[in-house]
């Protein structure tokens, strides 16, 4: 599992509260053009959605783990591939500490295209992280 993290300026709660939220992730991860919600109501495990990214690509998510304001987890799941992402919280003063732990596998002919995209991913986690924060400082 690889790993990356970013420093945000704001408290566990109001940090693990936005990132935990799927109909939040269009503002800050940047692959995505919209999330489709298969469930409704607040974040909770089991909840399910589809990411409509601007590649065309539309896994299925659904949160595995949420122990509010120190961990939340996804597994995501296309054709052959799936990506597990647990999100760290972690009080730093008064902003939050988010480590971003991601896992990609695939099978059969898409072990290569997992591969790579495991290896993309902590870079693109560590820049989307750092756009939430910035969505984040904006409202403030």
């Amino acid at each position: 599992m690889s790993s990356s993290g970013v420093t945000f300026a704001h408290p566990p709660d109001v940090v693990f509260s936005y990132l935990a939220d799927p109909r939040n992730r269009p503002e800050w991860q940047s692959s995505l053009r919209a999330v489709e919600m298969l469930d409704d109501g607040e974040p909770r495990v089991g909840m399910r959605w589809r990411d409509l990214t601007g590649a065309g690509v539309k896994p299925l998510l659904h949160i595995t783990e949420l122990t509010p304001y120190r961990v939340w987890s996804e597994t995501g799941t296309w054709r052959g591939i799936t990506a597990e992402l647990v999100l760290r919280f972690t009080a730093v003063g008064a902003g939050t500490r988010v480590v971003a732990e991601v896992e990609v596998t695939g099978s059969g002919p898409w072990a290569p295209v997992a591969t790579l995209v495991g290896r993309l991913a902590p870079a693109a986690l560590r820049h989307d992280l750092a756009r939430a924060a910035d969505v984040l400082a904006a409202r403030a």
